[in-house]
């Protein structure tokens, strides 16, 4: 299985929030894990809010736990809330079912890790975390 190197996973944080600056979004946190659930990466912009960084791992961690793009956890949180509730415990409570968590994967679809941003919108956040990691040259998965 292909690692996620420390050097692509700070290009691939300071990507995240360059893009989330030349669109104008809010302040972000943006933390990469490797397919393992280690932290590689976490930066907090200037002016965030002070549990950011946590929402964003929360995005990212539970998007690695399942498999699946925080879009992808936040439908299964309308549609199955027990499902959600019970991966919610399963994690230690790093699950935030909501679009910011995006997989990495490889040009052969292996997950390499994810990414979770926080800050802005959902939507915003999500837009971010994709920019980073396509400026890394990998593939983005968001769940949709």
């Amino acid at each position: 299985m292909s690692e996620l190197a420390l050097e692509t996973a700070q290009a691939i944080a300071d990507a995240t929030l360059r893009a989330g600056r030349e669109k104008g979004f809010k302040p972000l946190s943006v933390v990469v894990y490797d397919a393992r659930g280690a932290v590689k990466a976490l930066l907090s912009e200037d002016g965030t809010s002070l549990k950011r960084a946590e929402i964003a791992m929360g995005k990212a961690y539970g998007a690695l736990a399942v498999g699946l793009g925080s879009r992808a956890l936040h439908k299964m949180a309308v549609d199955r809330p027990h499902f959600i509730a019970g991966v919610t415990h399963a994690t230690g409570n790093l699950l935030v079912p909501v679009p910011g968590g995006v997989l990495i994967k490889d040009s052969q679809g292996n997950i390499l890790g994810a990414v979770g941003v926080s800050g802005d919108t959902s939507d915003n956040d999500e837009i971010a975390a994709t920019a980073g990691i396509e400026a890394a040259g990998l593939i983005f998965d968001t769940g949709a």
